[in-house]
């Protein structure tokens, strides 16, 4: 193996165990694997701490990032270090755009009408708004196509994003400077898989496969997204 590290980042309703399958399969191919807990406080905050233990890693990175990942990955990937992106799943932003400026461009997904919005205390601050799925369809919306026994589960542990992540920009685009990767689920229920194509698309990204997979194609197709890595990182090193 080269000296490659592939960091996976996880997005919002879920944590690094979201990527369980593809972790256990990359680290028995040999790969150097980091799966960092992103707070899913705000993009830049966010960005900013994956870009702090990217840069403590020796040699180079490939940078995968799930749903709100890959808007964090985007601004995070323009690291020294960071030699590649692959988006699963995810928000390809622009520079100077937000989560909600690219989501607004497209017709809503299902989860549009099933969030729940819950104050949290921020000290010194006005409070915070946490953004949730609703546990009732989180199976059917964010984790469709998954083991219903592992769906309830994550639905009562999944971890909420912060309301202001959907409105601050992006202030830079690696995937500018930096071969981009990307998998559309076309099953989607919770990102419209629109908006996916339409952030590949614009990126030029290097390479674009869709699946017929829900929102969780690490989970319901791990093997599928396993070989799209190892691929991407292939090319990058």
């Amino acid at each position: 193996m080269s000296n490659l590290t592939i960091v996976l980042v996880h997005g919002a309703f879920a944590d690094a165990a979201s990527f369980e399958p593809v972790t256990r399969g990359l680290l028995d191919l040999g790969h150097e694997v980091v799966v960092p807990a992103v707070p899913n406080r705000s993009l830049l905050g966010d960005s900013a701490y994956i870009r702090s233990v990217v840069e403590k890693i020796e040699g180079p990175v490939l940078l995968v990032g799930h749903s709100y990942g890959g808007a964090v990955i985007t601004v995070a990937g323009a690291a020294d270090n960071v030699v590649g992106l692959v988006y699963l799943s995810g928000y390809a932003l622009e520079e100077g755009e937000s989560l909600g400026q690219l989501q607004g461009g497209f017709p809503d997904s299902e989860l549009a009408a099933n969030l729940v919005y819950t104050p949290f205390p921020n000290p010194g601050a006005e409070d915070g708004t946490d953004v949730s799925v609703k546990v009732e369809a989180f199976p059917h919306v964010f984790a469709a196509g998954i083991d219903p026994a592992i769906s309830e589960v994550l639905a009562v542990a999944q971890r909420p994003l912060a309301a202001l992540a959907f409105s601050e920009a992006a202030p830079v685009a690696a995937w500018k400077t930096k071969p981009a990767f990307g998998i559309v689920s076309a099953a989607d229920h919770t990102i419209n898989p629109d908006v996916e194509r339409f952030g590949y698309t614009r990126g030029n990204f290097r390479r674009v496969i869709e699946l017929d997979a829900p929102h969780l194609v690490m989970r319901a197709l791990p093997q599928d997204v396993i070989q799209f890595i190892v691929e991407a990182a292939a090319e990058v090193v």
